[in-house]
């Protein structure tokens, strides 16, 4: 399946994504918020086409999703682990033993709930209604953040992102132009972390 089957999720009424919540925006516009200094509080599992694609990425996806429904009991992420490890529900693009799958759980079961997971920054927050493509998502992006002409890891990698829900390769120089930045900018700049990340992105395509 090429596509998430996030119906399994919205008929346990599961929460998978979430605003902000003490976190002030700069600007508000019509088609989202705009936070300068960015926030650590926007969880947004599965908006973007980019799959679980390692161990660490599928626990942190399982740890955002028990702090956003702390009233889920052991069974309930066992249920949610083996739905998102299983390849035909487009969540994951990795195979894991069952075992490791239930230590996975037991990991995430063990851990402190109240700790919020660790998170990227986010600058730009579109709203679900923005009605906005992710080419017109893309050029806001480069608008608000590549303003500054410097080019974060935070900015480069969110707009990665962007760039690969257009269906596009993720190149430097495709990151630059987004950012109205020059390339040496975004080699001076990405990390070692980032340029994993735009490997796997770039795989999925």
């Amino acid at each position: 399946m090429s596509h998430r089957n996030l119906e399994h999720l919205n008929r346990r009424r599961i929460v998978y994504r979430r605003g902000p919540i003490t976190d002030t925006p700069s600007e508000s516009f019509s088609w989202g918020d705009f936070y300068e200094n960015g926030t650590y509080e926007c969880y947004e599992l599965f908006r973007s086409k980019a799959k679980i694609t390692s161990y660490k990425s599928f626990k942190w996806h399982m740890l955002v999703l028990w702090y956003l429904n702390p009233n889920l009991n052991y069974d309930e992420i066992t249920d949610i682990a083996y739905f998102l490890s299983d390849k035909d529900n487009g969540f994951s693009t990795i195979t894991l033993s069952k075992a490791s799958v239930q230590n996975l759980i037991n990991e995430v079961y063990e851990s402190d709930l109240e700790a919020p997971p660790k998170n990227k920054m986010r600058k730009i927050i579109f709203k679900d209604s923005s009605g906005l493509d992710t080419g017109e998502k893309l050029s806001i992006v480069g608008t608000l953040i590549g303003k500054k002409k410097l080019a974060e890891p935070q900015d480069i990698y969110e707009t990665m992102l962007y760039i690969h829900d257009t269906n596009q390769k993720i190149t430097i120089a495709s990151i630059a132009s987004a950012l109205n930045v020059s390339t040496r900018t975004i080699y001076r700049n990405i990390t070692k972390e980032i340029r994993q990340e735009k490997i796997l992105l770039n795989e999925e395509i």
